[in-house]
């Protein structure tokens, strides 16, 4: 496969409105998110409430991504479980679906009991069962834990473990992961808020929620990095990183949502028990776009 680079984007799931899968509206996205020039597509990630799906739906996304993502670009699908024999069992269909690799959060419903040991237990067996590579999550504000620098290291050795998304927010870890970083294993960064320093550090590139519904301004940090160009990146990231913040990071994934509808994308509502956003708090996402020049689907870069 291609290797992890560039920006990714993690699609968001769209339901009918009687709380179904709306497959004809997910292609639609993920149309129009390849059209902004990511690098990639996450199918089935926190942003597409993995945990309220069921293996059907997941499937069916899968494929139908895969029709969609082709040439240079990668998907990746996640597949993480509370057990390791589910894991497994969903990681090998995404690969029969047609993933490129797997994105497997950590066990974490037992949290107390997710030692080193353990953990380095259950990925070793996934990667070694997986027919397609598998790249660590590392996402404390769910796990409630932080997957730790000395396990990544040892699972960073297994050849089937390509890359670690960390969505910590955490710069001190994020430096450390990077130490691992070769040819073979790539560390991404999921914090939209530390995109550019993420670059600036090394990282190989990113799995940005931010990227759904603001693409031009995810593109424009990743452009002005690689082109060299620092100042004209650090004043994409002062727009970007409000915009992470505030409606990735504190409305979630029903933020998420109710701003990919404002940019012409089909958001929609969450899935219960998460519930739609209020009518605050989508004024509070008005505001947040205007203050980054994002009047609408042609300034935000979504192509139609």
């Amino acid at each position: 496969m291609t290797a992890l680079t560039g920006v990714l984007a993690p699609v968001v799931t769209p339901f009918g409105t009687d709380g179904e899968l709306d497959l004809d509206a997910f292609r639609r996205n993920v149309r129009m998110h390849i059209g902004t020039g990511v690098s990639g597509i996450v199918v089935a990630g926190s942003t597409g409430e993995a945990a309220l799906l069921d293996e059907a739906e997941r499937g069916a996304m899968i494929e139908a991504a895969r029709e969609l993502v082709t040439g240079h670009r990668v998907l990746l699908a996640g597949t993480g479980a509370e057990s390791t024999r589910t894991c497994l069992r969903l990681t090998r269909a995404a690969a029969e679906r047609g993933a490129d690799a797997a994105l497997v959060v950590a066990p974490h419903y037992f949290t107390a009991s997710m030692t080193a040991e353990a953990l380095f237990g259950h990925y070793r067996r996934v990667a070694d069962g997986s027919p397609i590579p598998v790249v660590l999550y590392n996402i404390p504000k769910y796990m409630h834990f932080q997957l730790a620098p000395t396990l990544v290291s040892e699972l960073a050795m297994h050849q089937n473990v390509i890359g670690i998304k960390d969505s910590s927010g955490d710069r001190e870890l994020l430096a450390v992961y990077l130490n691992n970083q070769n040819e073979r294993f790539a560390v991404l960064t999921g914090s939209g808020a530390l995109f550019q320093t993420a670059l600036q550090h090394g990282a190989k590139g990113a799995i940005l929620a931010v990227s759904l519904f603001a693409p031009a301004l995810a593109m424009e940090v990743w452009g002005m990095m690689q082109s060299g160009d620092i100042a004209a990146a650090e004043r994409a990231q002062a727009l970007l990183s409000p915009l992470s913040n505030r409606i990735v990071g504190d409305l979630g994934v029903a933020g998420v949502k109710a701003a990919m509808d404002l940019v012409g994308l089909a958001g929609g509502d969450p899935r219960s028990p998460l519930l739609p956003l209020t009518p605050r708090s989508r004024k509070s996402i008005r505001q947040l776009f205007a203050d980054a020049g994002i009047g609408g689907a042609a300034q935000a870069g979504v192509a139609h």
